[in-house]
């Protein structure tokens, strides 16, 4: 596949940038690839992994002549990271980020925004609970949904440039507003990492319960529920202050249904828990069937591993 970008900076070199750069690498998507991130030690280890084509110390050079700059940083430290950068971007250029908030992000980064640089924020909806610039792989965004979300005026141009970069590196791709992005993945993320949190704390604070028979007898359910608080406190605290308004109205409606279900085991209402069971199954089969998971024993896990 032909170069999309002829340059491409990836400012903070975690999970998905180090992703990024090993499917850009797998399809030829761009020309140079360079990197930046705030960490000494991060550094070190994008270079002696060889993640990026030049890691750079300081993040104005990484962005400079770029005609792709990413920003793959907390959603917190987008505005400040953007305001570093604004004045060394090349004209023509496009920046877009991977947060999971669109709104916040949108009003912190537009107010830097050069003339002729274009923005369009996205959300490759891809991920796992590791973190650092090894846990990247290239086949981390195949067959995963990326939301772009242009901002008024966008240049049409520039929006297809991008869909054609994150669907060359395997993802589908969808458009959608700041405010229904941020809705539906208080749905389908920010909620569920808030109570497995939740759940891991309830494990702890429960005095007739130990850590060590928490950790020993974890089986499936536990296990699975709560895989995915092991994910990155700062860029989950980040995202919790920014999509507040999202995740307490799902969060919300959350207690509502607890509630119900609550009072059919309280009242042994078995048919009320049967058919709630019943309709839920039904939606969870319906993401394998969409290609979104595996119906696999452990869910894929052992696949491809050595014995």
């Amino acid at each position: 596949m032909a170069h999309i970008y002829d340059r491409v900076a990836l400012i903070g070199l975690g999970l998905i940038a180090s992703s990024m750069f090993w499917a850009m690498k797998r399809k030829g998507l761009a020309g140079e690839v360079t990197g930046f991130a705030r960490s000494a030690e991060t550094r070190h280890i994008a270079r002696e992994i060889g993640l990026c084509d030049v890691v750079y110390d300081d993040i104005r050079e990484a962005v400079r002549g770029a005609d792709l700059v990413v920003l793959c940083v907390p959603v917190g430290a987008m505005g400040p990271v953007m305001a570093q950068i604004a004045d060394v971007l090349a004209p023509g250029a496009t920046v877009t980020d991977v947060g999971s908030v669109k709104k916040d992000v949108i009003e912190k980064i537009t107010p830097h925004l050069p003339e002729g640089v274009h923005f369009i924020a996205g959300h490759p909806l891809a991920g796992t609970e590791h973190s650092g610039p090894r846990a990247g792989f290239a086949e981390l965004f195949d067959n995963r949904w990326c939301l772009l979300v242009p901002v008024a005026g966008s240049d049409p141009a520039a929006i297809a440039r991008l869909r054609s970069f994150w669907e060359g590196i395997g993802s589908n791709v969808e458009e959608m507003d700041a405010d229904h992005h941020d809705l539906v993945v208080a749905v389908t993320s920010h909620a569920p990492h808030l109570i497995a949190y939740t759940m891991v704390g309830v494990a702890d604070d429960l005095s007739r319960v130990t850590d060590g028979e928490v950790i020993k007898y974890s089986a499936g359910g536990f296990r699975d529920f709560t895989r995915i608080a092991a994910s990155d406190p700062t860029m989950w605290r980040d995202v919790f202050l920014t999509n507040k308004e999202a995740t307490l109205e799902i969060l919300g409606r959350f207690t509502e249904e607890l509630f119900a279900l609550q009072r059919a085991i309280r009242q042994g209402d078995g048919d009320h828990l049967f058919d709630y069971f019943t309709r839920t199954r039904a939606i969870r089969r319906g993401i394998i069937e969409a290609g979104q998971d595996t119906d696999a024993a452990d869910f894929g896990r052992g696949v491809g591993r050595k014995p």
